[in-house]
């Protein structure tokens, strides 16, 4: 048989002070006129008798659970963006609190019957996360409560985090004009449907935006830009021989993520052109493909422990409905330099 776990009577026995003192103290609540010694007294009873507070007892009392539900569509499984939950775990923990993680891959009816198992046992709150930054419409039996949406929106006025594309597409631009490339900056990455519907991302028009926003104010403009069915490498690929049969080559290449990038690295290579002596390449997202690329990838970092952080101090603090926007640093490796003449 093992111990019997201590109770608030016990460590309140051991302190020499009425279980409603101990409790007080234990509690943090302020009010006490027990003197220093004596609150010594009760957190060293106790650490003896190993005391833990029954958190079922004392949820009841404060409507609290410490407990925090994190509903993903297939973050948990997804490498790349694993870091959402580092960041909420880590946030998480440094609040005392519990992260509950479930994943519904899609599936609706999975989807409602992991929040209402969550909901039943009275989480504190709930961030619904999405792994592509997209609009997405959030179920209703999540609106009764709490709710932060992370790398997404809705219609609803929700408190969201995202990583902030926009000012990531400035980053990026501005690295190339400073390095003295202007008017043979060529795009690899346009998607229609990207761009014009935010339930398939919110990302592709930020960025765009941005790099537009950056050429406009230096009085300079595209060279050229190539349309891809989807951001992976074989689209990037295509794309690049398709600038390098052009008359006009360009002298530098911003690529929408990087597996656009992989798949144009592959192109120059068997072209017989070099990065970036003949060509700069700079990029989004910062996944881990970029430090294995040669040379390394400029590229703008998705910020995900930090946006999974920042969702759970704005879940547990109540800090408004305004979009909170997460800085995408740029990692300069070596795929930018200045043009070839």
């Amino acid at each position: 048989m093992g111990r019997n776990r201590a109770t608030l009577a016990d460590v309140a026995r051991r302190a020499g002070l009425s279980k409603t003192a101990a409790s007080m103290v234990l509690n943090g609540r302020e009010g006490t006129r027990l003197s220093a010694e004596a609150h010594q007294r009760v957190f060293a009873a106790a650490e003896e008798l190993g005391y833990r507070p029954n958190v079922a007892a004392r949820s009841l009392r404060t409507r609290k659970t410490a407990t925090i539900a994190f509903v993903s569509d297939i973050v948990a499984t997804t490498r790349f963006a694993g870091g959402l939950i580092r960041g909420a775990l880590d946030a998480a923990r440094e609040r005392d609190h519990v992260l509950l993680i479930t994943e519904t891959q899609g599936d609706a009816a999975f989807e409602q019957y992991a929040i209402e198992a969550m909901l039943d046992r009275q989480v504190d709150g709930v961030i619904y996360a999405a792994m592509a930054t997209r609009r997405l419409a959030v179920p209703p039996a999540i609106l009764s409560g709490p709710v932060v949406l992370l790398n997404a929106t809705s219609p609803e006025a929700l408190p969201c985090v995202l990583p902030d594309d926009e000012r990531a597409g400035r980053t990026v631009t501005t690295a190339l004009l400073e390095q003295g490339h202007r008017d043979r900056i060529a795009l690899i990455g346009r998607a229609r449907l990207k761009e014009r519907d935010p339930e398939v991302s919110l990302a592709a028009q930020a960025r765009l935006r941005g790099i537009r926003d950056i050429l406009s104010g230096a009085g300079a403009t595209l060279l050229a830009e190539a349309f891809c069915g989807d951001w992976l490498p074989e689209h990037g690929y295509a794309a690049m021989r398709g600038l390098l049969s052009k008359p006009t080559r360009p002298s530098a290449v911003i690529c929408m993520n990087d597996r656009l990038a992989f798949g144009a690295y592959q192109a120059l290579g068997e072209a017989g052109l070099a990065v970036p002596t003949d060509i700069s390449v700079v990029s989004f997202d910062d996944d881990p493909i970029a430090t294995w690329l040669r040379p390394g990838l400029s590229t703008a970092a998705l910020p995900h422990e930090q946006m999974g952080r920042r969702a759970v101090e704005i879940l547990l603090d109540d800090r408004g409905t305004e979009p909170v926007l997460v800085p995408m640093p740029l990692r300069r490796r070596r795929s930018i330099a200045t043009p070839a003449s």
